[in-house]
């Protein structure tokens, strides 16, 4: 016959030392550190300069695994489709110590994480194990998380091609930079009548400036021009803005380009084509009291400063 009262004496017991088992057991680490566009908040003096869509982020997710070793996945969002994400992890180093004079050692350390993530025009992510401890990474690794431009060749020494740089697995603070986009449509004479295009190329033709506030009082210009003509040159300038009477062939703007705003070739591709320039003006003079104009010449023309019929694009510049 059952003794009930030494059978739920027994469940108690059984049910008691399973508690304290599992309230004894810390659950397993997790821990995710997001990365914006790098604007130079890691290294003021080398932002990004490059022609990536700029709303680009990263999160890097670490999971402790029960066998002591970590799961790193990288997440990527905005991403570029059909092209190929470098991610690596660089070990801090003493910047007096590295062939280029970079404060990490410029050979990824592929024990940590070294990756490439397709791009897919959206989300995209990629994962490695390490045998390093979830504590090890968060509390005593010192090393960078990079993430290189799949639109430029990649580099190891040249910062200014890194979408983005920051201390691995460490919280990178709250960093809000401002950017504006202005476009321009092909000059019919919207600045003056007598200064709309006369000559062969078509008239689809448009364009579209980015500014792009940087750490260190500077700003990242970046212009893409749509429909251009593939294996064409377009010189494409910022010229200050001047009273006519003062220049010499009555422009009402100073003849050389403002090379400190922006001043670059752009090659056609038979699409949309762009270059960035990092300018010494910052994000509010740019975007508010800088007085200049937008000049695209074109290409099928030879390049005159002083003859406004032969810019296929002319506008106020970032306005």
């Amino acid at each position: 016959m059952i003794n009930f009262k030494n059978f739920f004496q027994l469940l108690i017991a059984v049910f008691a030392i399973g508690l304290f088992t599992s309230c004894d057991e810390d659950p397993l680490s997790k821990s995710t550190f997001t990365y914006k566009l790098h604007n130079g908040q890691t290294v003021p003096s080398a932002p990004y300069a490059g022609i990536h869509p700029s709303n680009y982020e990263v999160s890097l997710e670490l999971e402790e695994l029960e066998n002591g070793n970590t799961r790193i996945t990288v997440n990527l969002e905005n991403t570029v489709q059909g092209e190929t994400y470098h991610i690596h992890a660089h070990d801090a180093a003493d910047a007096a110590t590295t062939p280029n004079g970079t404060p990490y050692n410029e050979s990824p350390n592929g024990d940590v994480l070294a990756i490439m993530i397709m791009g897919t025009g959206g989300s995209a992510s990629g994962s490695q194990e390490t045998t390093m401890s979830f504590e090890s990474l968060t509390t005593d690794y010192e090393g960078f998380f990079v993430s290189h431009d799949p639109l430029q060749a990649v580099s190891t020494t040249d910062i200014s091609t890194y979408l983005v740089v920051g201390s691995f697995a460490r919280d990178q603070g709250s960093s809000s930079f401002s950017s504006s986009s202005f476009s321009y449509d092909f000059n019919t004479g919207q600045v003056a009548p007598t200064f709309a295009y006369t000559g062969t190329h078509a008239t689809n033709l448009g364009a579209m400036i980015q500014v792009d506030e940087l750490a260190d009082d500077r700003s990242r210009i970046t212009i893409w021009l749509m429909n251009t003509m593939n294996g064409e040159t377009y010189p494409t300038h910022a010229h200050d803005m001047a009273d006519p009477t003062t220049t010499p062939n009555g422009t009402p703007y100073i003849e050389s380009p403002n090379s400190d705003v922006f001043a670059a070739s752009i090659q056609g591709n038979g699409s949309t084509a762009g270059v960035a320039k990092i300018s010494s003006m910052n994000y509010t003079e740019i975007t508010t009291s800088y007085d200049g104009f937008f000049v695209v010449h074109d290409p099928l023309q030879a390049v005159t400063t002083v003859d406004p019929t032969t810019y296929v694009l002319l506008g106020v510049f970032a306005r």
